[in-house]
């Protein structure tokens, strides 16, 4: 059993979680909103906690399942009246960046990589192997646009056209959710929605995010030498520690490899 001795004073907590890697990818290291709400729900709930502070180290992924773990992150905040303050790694890149701009303040090294607001598909055209190689393919739907964009199919331009149109309205999604979170911060004299990155000095000029720091000193010198953190993070399954899945991780694996290259990483 835990006294609590109201003349001894207690240190200030800082949670700190996690969200380091891929977003909505498959594998068991993917952050999804159904992996990690549990671990912000105890991150904002358990003990008086001063602060969460967010290390993000991720160069994007599902736009939606970024909506879903940035909302998720305002919520509590708001209902909790407690501040998020997120610090970047390596790299807060298209859906990293979502995660990081629904803190309330945005801290990065001095190499980190921020900023590709944008949105990206892309894919292979595999029609004229199969034609080389003497192979048919047959596809039959209800409704025309069922097969858009079908990989062994020649490519059409109005499925294009269709598909452009569902980034440009995914890509208004990301852009406000900047400015809301942003605002005023923002230089509006300059266009940062073109999906173009940025080194932590620039994004800073530029209002993207706050300041160069580390999360140690920076929580230090806000709550005082003697803050405590308190760590949360995604957990491996049980059954995954002894090569289950390997192959879908493998996969998963090379999928945020190239994820992470195409920003140097």
């Amino acid at each position: 059993m835990k006294l609590s001795l109201p003349f001894i004073k207690k240190h200030p907590v800082v949670a700190v979680v996690r969200l380091s890697g891929a977003i909505g990818m498959a594998g068991r290291g993917s952050m999804s909103d159904t992996t990690l709400a549990p671990v912000l729900e105890k991150a904002f709930r358990k003990g008086k906690t001063a602060a969460v502070a967010l290390e993000i180290n991720s160069p994007g992924g599902s736009p939606v399942q970024s909506s879903l773990i940035g909302s998720r992150i305002r919520r509590l905040s708001d209902e909790l009246d407690v501040p998020v303050i997120a610090f970047v790694e390596d790299v807060a890149a298209s859906g990293g960046y979502w995660l990081a701009a629904a803190a309330d303040e945005i801290y990065a090294d001095d190499s980190s990589v921020l900023g590709s607001i944008g949105v990206i598909s892309s894919g292979f055209g595999a029609h004229i192997l199969l034609k080389r190689q003497g192979i048919e393919r047959r596809v039959h739907t209800a409704g025309q646009s069922k097969s858009m964009l079908d990989p062994f199919s020649p490519e059409k331009k109005e499925d294009v056209a269709r598909l452009e149109g569902l980034l440009a309205d995914i890509h208004e999604n990301f852009i406000a959710h900047v400015k809301n979170r942003r605002g005023s911060k923002l230089d509006h004299s300059q266009d940062l929605f073109t999906g173009e990155i940025w080194l932590a000095r620039r994004a800073q000029e530029l209002g993207l995010i706050d300041g160069i720091a580390h999360l140690k000193p920076k929580m230090q010198e806000r709550f005082g030498d003697k803050v405590k953190f308190r760590r949360y993070g995604l957990r491996k399954p049980l059954w995954t520690r002894f090569g289950a899945s390997l192959a879908q991780d493998a996969i998963a694996g090379l999928e945020e490899r190239a994820a992470y290259a195409r920003f140097g990483l």
